[in-house]
C-alpha cells in the first residue's frame, strides 16, 4: 500500500492508501454532467485530452477556491503544453451549483476550465467514481466538508495521478508538462 493523501478532516487524522495496481483502475470512469450552456458533457467528449478534475463547490470558503487559483496559476505557467490538458470544476454540491453558476465559478479562475453540474444522482456517480469524500460540515448544511484532489487523467480515461489541492502551481504545472510529454 501507498500513502497518498493525508490530512485533517473534523480534527480525526485521515490517510487514503491505495495500492499502485488498484489505484490504476480504481479511480475514474463514465460521468455525463451539464455545461453551462446546458449542454451534456462526458468523460468521452475530450478525445487525445489529458483530463484534469477538480471537485469543489461554489459556496467553499477556502479548499476550493485555493485549488482552482493553483489550477489557473499552472495553466498559465504551462504555455502550449496546456492546450493537451482539459481542466474541469466538478460541483459537488448540485442543489446549490447549477450547471452555469458551476460554469461562471469555472471560468472566474480560467476560460479554460469548465464548470459542471448535474442532477444529484448523475453528481453522485462522477464522485464515486473519483471516489470522491464529500459530507455536511455542520447541522445548517452551508459548509461541505470534502476530499480536496486534482486527479489527472490520461487521453484513455486511466488514471495517473492525484495531486493535493494546495500543491503550488509551478510544480503542478512541471508535473503535468513532464507527463504529457510538453515544453
Amino acid at each position: 500500500m501507498r500513502l497518498t493523501r493525508r490530512g485533517t478532516l473534523g480534527g480525526a487524522m485521515l490517510a487514503l492508501a491505495v495500492s499502485p495496481a488498484r489505484a490504476q483502475s480504481a479511480i475514474g470512469g463514465p460521468f455525463s454532467l451539464t455545461n453551462g450552456a446546458g449542454q451534456s458533457v462526458t468523460n468521452q467528449d475530450f478525445p487525445g485530452k489529458f483530463l484534469l478534475i477538480f471537485f469543489g463547490y461554489t459556496h467553499c470558503p477556502d479548499e476550493c477556491p485555493a485549488a482552482m487559483y493553483h489550477i489557473a496559476l499552472a495553466l498559465a505557467k504551462m504555455g502550449v503544453a496546456a492546450q493537451r490538458l482539459q481542466c474541469l470544476f466538478i460541483t459537488i454540491d448540485p442543489a446549490r451549483d447549477t450547471p452555469a453558476l458551476a460554469s461562471r465559478y469555472a471560468c472566474l479562475f480560467s476560460p479554460d476550465i469548465i464548470g459542471l453540474s448535474g442532477t444529484a444522482a448523475q453528481v453522485a456517480q462522477a464522485m464515486r467514481a473519483y471516489h470522491v469524500y464529500a459530507a455536511p460540515a455542520g447541522p445548517q448544511g452551508g459548509e461541505i466538508t470534502h476530499s480536496d484532489f486534482i486527479y489527472f487523467m490520461a487521453p484513455s480515461g486511466s488514471f495517473i495521478s492525484a495531486f493535493p489541492g494546495n500543491l503550488a502551481a509551478g510544480t503542478l504545472a512541471a508535473r503535468i508538462t513532464s507527463a504529457i510529454g510538453g515544453a
